[in-house]
């Protein structure tokens, strides 16, 4: 039986690590999954003589300096803009290996799938069964909680990590920056919401929560109904990043929808301008602050103001 048909046979609902075992036995080269914070979530087959690969496999992460290596033979953007998988070679490699993208339920990019190859080059027959394996992972962990939520909080840890100054380096941030910026092309902008004259009209028990726990709820809120935007709870403000190739904010249904849960719940919402460097992200923030709170002072019964 062909690769592609053994892999296409696995069975489903066994987990991960299954799923990696039993794909050993196929292809019998070592294979790895890690999320996009670099941490090791599975792993199966032989540790190479591969000083890389032995790496994530006994520290369980790569360091800041094997992801700038990453970042410097362009690994990172090849992966990114790879439609399904992609073939990494180096004279600083050992071995080849190739690599793919899990994506969970959301389409977020929430790990890599690895296969490291110490005999020779990759045969299409293997880089065609990879790819469906690739796909049954992705499947496997669709309902998967962990990985909707942690989706979700990678863009969350991102983008506070921009607003704070942390990631200011274009280098060594570029595997966050790339897997942030997916699907967010053309022109980017900033939103701030002001939760506090808010109105949560549902059970008293609601209206009691602190502002930690109401800024917790309206962003759930809208996530839910605004999925294509990305958010983080910061300095008292519920913050939206959105990019102008969406439809449910290009077309402005997002602000001038009738029923739009910012009118619904008397949130006020700052926009920046229009940019398109991420690592702008804290000018962009400070300038629909102050749009959001110049609007608020001049009380003209608008709700966002740009």
């Amino acid at each position: 039986m062909k690769k592609l048909e053994q892999v296409k046979a696995l069975s489903r609902g066994k987990g991960i690590q299954y799923l990696l075992d039993t794909a050993y036995t196929i292809f019998q080269y070592p294979i790895a999954m890690f999320d996009t914070n670099y941490n090791l979530k599975a792993y199966t087959g032989n540790v190479s003589d591969d000083p890389i690969w032995n790496e994530l496999i006994s520290t369980g992460t790569f360091s800041m300096e094997t992801q700038k290596f990453f970042a410097e033979e362009c690994f990172i953007e090849d992966v990114a803009n790879a439609d399904k998988l992609v073939i990494l070679k180096s004279n600083k490699l050992k071995y080849d290996r190739i690599l793919g993208n899990i994506f969970n339920r959301d389409r977020i990019k929430v790990a890599n799938l690895v296969m490291i190859n110490s005999n020779a080059s990759f045969k299409a027959e293997e880089t065609e069964a990879f790819e469906e394996l690739i796909v049954i992972i992705s499947q496997e962990i669709h309902n998967d909680e962990y990985y909707t939520a942690y989706g979700k909080a990678y863009h969350e840890s991102v983008i506070v990590k921009l607003l704070d100054g942390v990631i200011n380096d274009p280098i060594l941030y570029t595997a966050h920056m790339q897997i942030f910026y997916e699907g967010f092309e053309d022109y980017l902008y900033i939103a701030v919401v002001d939760i506090s004259q808010c109105d949560i009209s549902q059970k008293t028990e609601e209206t009691e929560k602190t502002k930690e726990e109401k800024l917790i709820y309206f962003k759930k809120l809208l996530q839910n109904k605004y999925k294509s935007c990305k958010y983080a709870v910061y300095s008292g403000y519920l913050v939206m990043v959105m990019s102008s190739k969406h439809k449910d904010f290009y077309e402005g249904i997002l602000f001038d929808s009738a029923n739009n849960p910012f009118t619904q719940h008397n949130l006020y919402v700052g926009i920046s301008s229009s940019f398109e460097n991420p690592y702008e992200l804290r000018k962009y923030y400070d300038m629909a602050v102050a749009a959001l709170k110049n609007g608020i002072k001049k009380n003209n019964n608008k709700w966002y103001f740009i």
